[in-house]
């Protein structure tokens, strides 16, 4: 089976050239070429490479190169602002960049989460003109999500990171699970798909994270395995685990068969994304 990591990140080095907006925890920089060494260390044969939106906002142009220098192995999503003028002409530019394969809203980060907001929608519908997936950070705002879901059924939804806040360093939250009610009841909609990305960031019982199992299949369930893309969320996870660590537990796991396991590690970001490695 083809191994894909839903999400991961690459960056330089905070420049003059090209500055950073903000701090990602993690190592200073994580190129294009170390980002392909880990997966090869790991036997992961590709990844969709998410521009950092803590780091360049809305500025893609690191991802598009480490995608230029490595077009068998990403796929790039850039995040889009709900409050552009030009929505629909950058959609259309984007959707004609090589590798691009969808968008993301930073829902979770007051960027649209404001009921009906008009540049979410707008975003929503050029999208689905595209045919581009719109992935979705919406970290505390998962009945805002589910609205623009129902309202856009045309336009395919990615939830990120289960759906639940997830911490860039420890602690991890006492019930980080709190909100996956709200998340099963999300299934309902045939337009959404959930990254099961991060997750190991959640686990109180550590490496291999078996307390992690029950919540997942509860997912697995609702959604059906065809609508989980397992992912590691590379390097943000950098303070709770190692990228090997991200991977071994669903790849060595007893609690889902080969086909099972082929589905959630690469077959449902093939589906949805309509995009393979190599």
């Amino acid at each position: 089976m083809a191994i894909i990591d839903a999400q991961v990140h690459a960056y330089e080095r905070d420049q003059p050239a090209r500055p950073w907006t903000g701090v990602l925890p993690g190592p200073p920089e994580v190129t294009g070429d170390q980002l392909v060494a880990a997966m090869d260390d790991i036997g992961v044969d590709g990844a969709l490479l998410i521009s950092p939106w803590i780091l360049y906002r809305y500025d893609a142009s690191y991802a598009i190169e480490v995608q230029a220098s490595h077009p068998d192995r990403f796929a790039i999503i850039r995040p889009f602002d709900p409050a552009s003028d030009r929505i629909e002409a950058e959609m259309e530019e984007w959707a004609a960049t090589p590798g691009a394969v969808g968008a993301r809203i930073m829902l979770s980060r007051g960027l649209g989460g404001e009921e009906g907001h008009p540049g979410v929608d707008r975003i929503l519908s050029a999208a689905a003109h595209h045919g581009l997936p719109v992935n979705m950070l919406a970290w505390g705002n998962l009945e805002r999500f589910g609205a623009f879901a129902a309202a856009h059924p045309e336009t395919q939804l990615v939830l990120d990171h289960v759906g639940m806040t997830q911490p860039f360093e420890p602690p991890i939250p006492a019930e980080p699970f709190a909100d996956l009610a709200k998340v099963v009841a999300l299934a309902q909609l045939d337009n959404v798909a959930v990254k099961i990305t991060g997750a190991c960031t959640l686990s109180h019982a550590g490496y291999p994270f078996e307390d992690l199992w029950p919540p997942l299949e509860q997912l697995f369930d609702a959604f059906g395995l065809a609508r989980c893309l397992w992912g590691t969320d590379w390097t943000r996870a950098v303070a709770f685990l190692s990228y090997e660590q991200g991977v071994e537990p669903f790849r060595t796991t007893d609690r889902l068969n080969e086909s099972e396991r082929a589905m959630l590690m690469g077959g449902a970001v093939e589906a949805v994304y309509r995009w393979s490695p190599g």
